[in-house]
């Protein structure tokens, strides 16, 4: 085999490399990466399960009222059982366990989140941030999630607009969403994980994609709740224009 021939064949195995590495890399840019997302996928499958048996088996610690008392309930008096029920089920929640669903219409989602942003915990869906609080609380959920791998659940966050709904399904109640603003910020800003005293909920995502020097976080307020007993309530929102509370 001459050097010439050699050289050709080394050539065109270079090309080859070359075009699929760019083929590879615009699937994951145009879609995720398909690999970790089978992993999701099949985490998702287990953890849906999980969810519903716990939603199935969920006994609110106010299950002592009647049903008639508890259909009757006004929003003054269900707001303070739904705080406690959601500080009550926070305190059982571990890492990588399922604690809710996250429903985003404007980006085709629907993902059971899991208690934790560590490494594993995000492999397997959105992840609650544990130094925050759940929904109903009256104060900041953090919840994170990837851009392009393990089935990339916020990949498209920055197509989220003012007056989109999230709906945040959760054993003890659903609460529905609608986003305010977003902003990017330096990995480094630690401040965003801190609770100002009014109830918000935070996306979150690296940014720009395959990149984490910056965060892109969308902020959405609380509009409606529909408690696992007593009549569904709306939360009057801030009007526009109004200030928000640092951080947020």
């Amino acid at each position: 085999m001459t050097m010439r021939l050699v050289a050709r064949i080394g050539g065109s195995l270079l090309i080859g490399a070359g075009a699929l590495g760019l083929g590879w890399a615009l699937l994951v840019w145009r879609w995720q990466d398909p690999f970790t997302a089978l992993y999701s996928a099949h985490k998702q499958a287990r953890l849906s399960d999980s969810y519903a048996r716990l939603v199935a088996s969920y006994r609110p610690s106010s299950s002592r009222t009647t049903a008639r008392a508890a259909a009757n309930l006004k929003a003054t008096s269900a707001a303070p059982l739904v705080r406690r029920e959601a500080d009550r089920f926070r305190r059982t929640l571990r890492p990588g366990q399922p604690l809710g669903r996250l429903r985003v219409p404007r980006l085709g989602l629907s993902a059971v989140v899991v208690a934790g942003t560590d490494v594993e915990s995000l492999k397997k869906g959105p992840g609650w941030y544990t130094g925050s609080f759940l929904p109903g609380e009256g104060e900041l959920v953090y919840v994170a999630g990837h851009r392009t791998t393990y089935l990339a659940p916020f990949a498209r966050i920055d197509r989220l607009q003012p007056g989109d709904l999230v709906r945040l399904e959760m054993p003890y109640a659903t609460f529905l969403y609608r986003v305010r603003r977003h902003v990017i910020v330096p990995a480094s800003d630690l401040g965003r994980l801190r609770s100002h005293g009014r109830e918000v909920l935070a996306l979150q995502a690296c940014h720009p994609r395959f990149f984490a020097t910056q965060r892109y976080i969308v902020y959405a307020e609380p509009v409606r709740v529909a408690p696992r007993q007593g009549r569904p309530y709306t939360i009057t929102a801030r009007k526009p224009g109004s200030k928000a509370a640092p951080g947020t």
